[in-house]
Formats: C-alpha cells, sequence, structure tokens
C-alpha cells in the first residue's frame, strides 16, 4: 500500500506502511508552490522523479475492463457518505494535483469535477485505497451540498422509506386497475425491500413465517 502527502516545495520520498494518500500543508516563505510526497514501504523509491511516483501508484490499481475503479466520498469531520462516482487513471491524477474530488463521466465519457458548476467543491484531505486496491474513497470537507437536491449527501433515503414508497406504487396498480405483470414487478421490489429491512432488524424469514401461521391458522 501507499500513501500520499501534499506539503509545500517538498519533494521527497519517506517510507511508511500506511495504506492512504495524505495532504496536508506545510510552508515556505520562498517557494509556495504544491509539490506531492509519496510514503511508500520501498526504500528504492526515493530515487523516483515525482511523475514516476504518481504513476507507479496508478499502475498498482486494479482497474476494471474500462479502466476505472469505484469512488465514494466521506466527509472528513462527520463520517457521512456524500456521493459514489467512478475515476480512472487521469482522474486520479487531477485528484492529487488539485485536492478536488474528481471523477470519471461513464455517460459523457469526460472527467467531471464535483462542484465546478454549483462551487460546492469536495477539498479532498486523504485518499484511501482498499486492500484489494480496486476501490477509492476521499476523505475531504465539502464547501456546500453535495446532492443536486441540494441536500448534504446523495444518500438521504433510508430502506423504510423504499419499503413505503414501493409499497404506495404496488397500490396504485391496484387502484388504477393496472395489468397483472405491473403488480407481479411492484410486489416484487415490495418483497425485495421488505426483505432488506428484515436483515437490518435482524429478523429470520422463518420467524415472519411462523407469525403468519398463527395468525392464519384454521382453529377447530
Amino acid at each position: 500500500m501507499a500513501a500520499f502527502s501534499y506539503c509545500q516545495s517538498v519533494q521527497y520520498l519517506r517510507v511508511s506502511s500506511k495504506t492512504h494518500i495524505l495532504f496536508s500543508r506545510g510552508r515556505d516563505t520562498q517557494k509556495k508552490t504544491n509539490a506531492l510526497v509519496l510514503a511508500s514501504t520501498n526504500k528504492s523509491d526515493n530515487n523516483l522523479p515525482l511523475h514516476s511516483k504518481v504513476r507507479k501508484l496508478l499502475d498498482s490499481i486494479k482497474w476494471d475492463d474500462k479502466g476505472l475503479a469505484v469512488a465514494i466520498a466521506q466527509n472528513v469531520d462527520t463520517g457521512a457518505i456524500l456521493m459514489q462516482g467512478f475515476v480512472n487513471r487521469d482522474a486520479l491524477a487531477t485528484i492529487i494535483s488539485s485536492r478536488k474530488a474528481t471523477f470519471y463521466s461513464r455517460s459523457r465519457s469526460t472527467l467531471w469535477t464535483k462542484g465546478k458548476t454549483s462551487k460546492n467543491f469536495i477539498n479532498v484531505h486523504d485518499i484511501f485505497l482498499d486492500c484489494d486496491r480496486d476501490s477509492v474513497i476521499y476523505l475531504g470537507k465539502p464547501d456546500g451540498p453535495t446532492c443536486h437536491t441540494g441536500l448534504e449527501t446523495c444518500y438521504y433515503t433510508s430502506v423504510s422509506d423504499l419499503l413505503r414508497e414501493e409499497a404506495d406504487e404496488l397500490c396504485r396498480t391496484m387502484e388504477e386497475n393496472e395489468d397483472k405483470s405491473h403488480t407481479a414487478s411492484e410486489m416484487t421490489d415490495v418483497l425485495y425491500h421488505a426483505m432488506v429491512l428484515l436483515a437490518l432488524k435482524d429478523v429470520k424469514a422463518k420467524d415472519v413465517l411462523e407469525v403468519l401461521r398463527k395468525k392464519f391458522s384454521v382453529r377447530h
């Protein structure tokens, strides 16, 4: 694993066993350009030029067949998951240089920086790679709401909210006399989200069936 640190006008390689890319600020009264410090377990990396250190990290990531990896942005102060997207080599290299959360748009086939239009940037402090090196977490401080709805995070809908929504849609198929296939489809969604909710509450399906049998058993 590797770790990155941002310092001002510092270009050297530190030996470390850390598993993340850390951004920090330093001061130099004569130079004020940001430079990257790569922490690695390989001492021979000390002699590598800066661009080679970045390339070595990018080469170590297990990109998928489209050259992408999952990236999650998390609030460094609250721990809230802000959003999820995808990154490629160029996106991650851009983050390292700009310290702004940048993703790869699969629909537009281009890079995009969160906040470029809204000015609600996510200022990246740390970048963590998982143990398999195929996903990334950005720890950052958002300048404003992350979600386009104006909420702090894109993850604001709970399982219970989804279950209520799906149950309502199931009822509408009956109220609007829709065909059986649509009703079956909506019922599938209800059952799925109900099972997710049961799992979250650690309730077993057999316990539900037992209650069902007791409620509707024929009494002699």
